[in-house]
């Protein structure tokens, strides 16, 4: 299954191409099944109708755990790595992983949990956030982890789309300096969730808590309650897993709705591929569980290949910025996957934070959630990997389940921010505006794939038509990741940034509809556009172009008013760095926002706005491009 030179990778993605369920079906076989499938793909992209290895049955969490158990049960499965330095890490080896996982499942069951039920996540990255999650997989039930940032609205609306049972919490989290309420945002969502009848609550920063009876309990008296023996729940590979809400070109967040055998073959292959994953080595990425990236690759990626994965609830710069370099001397990490976010953060402080710091054991970098600039390549590249470790920059989405176009570590000659060649059984193509294939290299277009493979979405919850309209209506017959892409003259890919009304915001999708709404909720505005430019640390930064009169010349107090509606109405995550204040938005006769034109002036690029004669009122853009000029 391991990929271990360029001419296997070539014969591989060729096999992969020619007789892709034949590869896969071979692939599969590193797996352990309850039953095996009579047919690996059947599919039909108008519809959507994608099914992999159908007729399968199988339990995830017997192949991230069960299976572990006999050889390599007392192998480290988690390290975690608290907030504070100060506090001890705590290791969990598959063995004690296992039976926390059995004991928390039937902790679930106590509570009235069932297998196809839904369950709201919403926890700091801590072992039990890893334990929920393959609790709800191992009873059957759906998992559906909320990112800790949301605000109450954001987590109502996600736990109302899924019709959530229970919800599972604690009482607040650390993240750096801060400590966020978590249990506290839980009761304000729940006031409007009428399908919640329980919610369990960790202790973990010991904060007082309001529980309600009848509703609330404690995830350390519950666990008193049972053993920890629970036999996994039987599943077919086309049944839910889990769903995780994205955000779109319009509004409303999507569940997407990822299944048990494809995600898991995908994850586990392309864990084991692209980091060169070898026995006993030390894996740690960065992210939060509640993405897509902590789904595939800190929980289900590297546990269904035996691996050892750190687990990190601080943040990069608390209580320096040397804390990454700690925790990778401190552990002996042997793989660091971060984001370029990230890694311009720490840029800017400079090297002294990596003075004295023993990086030997670093043997492959990779890189998530954007194209990696090529600043921030080099920075990586010497600083932390003495040029002797290669770099994964992995291109992926939450609807493909894993990563789809990166580099194979040791395999692939690297090329600084170019996502390189994509992995065996994916088929991009690039189409121009009309759909049709721009063939041969040095070329740009819109990146699609043409053919399915096993980790990708089947649906958005309750929603199937919104999933066919935004993935595979644009181009017949293709799925549509909503990304540009240039294909370079040695045919190596490279993002060039969504060409959809999305935002890539610190390596987080934000839909401009989205917090368009949520500026408008704020009592004065009367209407409001949004685009994305450039910005030093996040890559992509949000500015809000905004009319509202009713200021009371207070223009900055006002400022700090829609930032709170926001943060409220969505999370901070989602805040405006710059506001502007204009008496129009450039629209064209028929009512539309030109954005193209907004984007320039917050690109600072005024002397490329294009035509401009279409608009109701030119007269607007010279106002708003002044009033721009004034807020630098």
């Amino acid at each position: 299954m391991q990929i271990t030179s360029f001419k296997q990778y070539e014969e591989d993605f060729k096999k992969s191409v020619e007789n892709p369920e034949q590869f896969w079906g071979e692939v599969a076989q590193n797996f352990q099944w309850r039953k095996p499938w009579y047919k690996v793909l059947s599919w039909d992209f108008k519809e959507p109708n994608i099914k992999w290895f159908e007729g399968a049955k199988l339990n995830i969490t017997e192949n991230c755990l069960d299976r572990h158990l006999e050889k390599n049960g007392d192998k480290p499965a988690i390290i975690w790595e608290p907030n504070s330095h100060e506090e001890e890490s705590v290791t969990l080896t598959y063995k004690m992983l296992h039976e926390r996982v059995c004991r928390f499942a039937n902790v679930l069951k106590r509570n009235g949990a069932k297998k196809g039920d839904r369950i709201c996540i919403y926890m700091p990255m801590v072992p039990e956030l890893a334990i929920a999650v393959l609790a709800c997989a191992r009873i059957g039930a759906v998992h559906s982890v909320i990112f800790g940032g949301f605000s109450a609205k954001s987590i109502a609306d996600r736990i109302n789309d899924s019709q959530c049972k229970l919800v599972i919490t604690a009482d607040g989290a650390y993240r750096g300096s801060k400590q966020i309420p978590l249990k506290d945002v839980i009761d304000d969502a729940l006031i409007g969730c009428p399908t919640v009848e329980k919610c369990i609550v960790l202790t973990h920063v010991r904060t007082p808590v309001s529980m309600l009876k009848g509703r609330d309990v404690w995830w350390e008296d519950e666990v008193k309650h049972v053993n920890d023996i629970c036999e996994a729940e039987e599943m077919d590979a086309e049944d839910m897993l889990f769903i995780l809400y994205t955000s779109g070109s319009t509004g409303k967040p999507k569940g997407v709705v990822h299944t048990c055998g494809g995600y898991m073959v995908y994850a586990g292959y392309t864990f084991t591929n692209v980091f060169n994953y070898q026995p006993g080595e030390v894996y740690f990425c960065t992210a939060d569980i509640g993405w897509i990236t902590g789904h595939s690759y800190i929980v289900y990626g590297p546990l269904s290949q035996g691996a050892t994965s750190v687990l990190f609830e601080g943040i990069p710069t608390y209580p320096t910025p040397s804390r990454f370099w700690d925790i990778i001397e401190k552990h002996k990490i042997n793989t660091l996957y971060t984001a370029p976010t990230a890694i311009r953060s720490l840029m800017s402080y400079g090297e002294g934070p990596l003075e004295g710091k023993d990086l030997s054991s670093i043997r492959v970098l990779g890189s998530v959630g954007e194209p990696i600039n090529e600043e921030a390549w080099h920075w990586f590249d010497e600083k932390i990997g003495h040029g002797k470790a290669p770099i994964v920059d992995t291109w992926w989405q939450t609807e493909t389940g894993g990563i789809m176009i990166s580099p194979i570590a040791t395999v692939t000659p690297t090329k600084p921010s170019f996502a390189t060649l994509p992995l065996p059984g994916i088929q991009p193509i690039l189409v121009d505006e009309n759909g049709k294939e721009i063939l041969g290299n040095d070329v740009m277009g819109n990146l699609c794939i043409k053919f399915p493979w096993p980790g990708m979405l089947r649906t958005t919850y309750g929603d199937h038509e919104r999933c066919k309209q935004t993935y595979f209506s644009t181009y017949p017959d293709l799925y549509f990741t909503g990304d540009g892409c240039l294909r370079d003259q040695d045919g190596y890919y490279r993002i060039t940034g969504r060409v959809d009304d999305v935002l890539n915001v610190s390596g987080h999708r934000i839909g401009t509809a989205e917090v368009e709404n949520a500026i408008n909720m704020h009592a004065g505005v009367v209407e409001s556009a949004v685009v994305g430019y450039p910005h030093d640390v996040k890559g992509q930064g949000i500015y809000a172009f905004v009319i509202n009169p009713e200021m009371h010349g207070e223009a900055e107090l006002t400022k700090k008013d829609i930032l709170q509606t926001v943060t409220r109405v969505i999370g901070a995550i989602a805040k405006p760095d710059k506001i502007l204040f204009v008496s129009g938005l450039p629209k064209t006769r028929s009512g539309k926002i030109m954005r193209r034109i907004l984007r320039k002036i917050a690109e600072g690029d005024t002397a490329n706005l294009g035509d401009t004669s279409t608009l109701l009122d030119p007269n607007v853009v010279e106002e708003i491009i002044e009033a721009a000029k004034a807020l630098k």
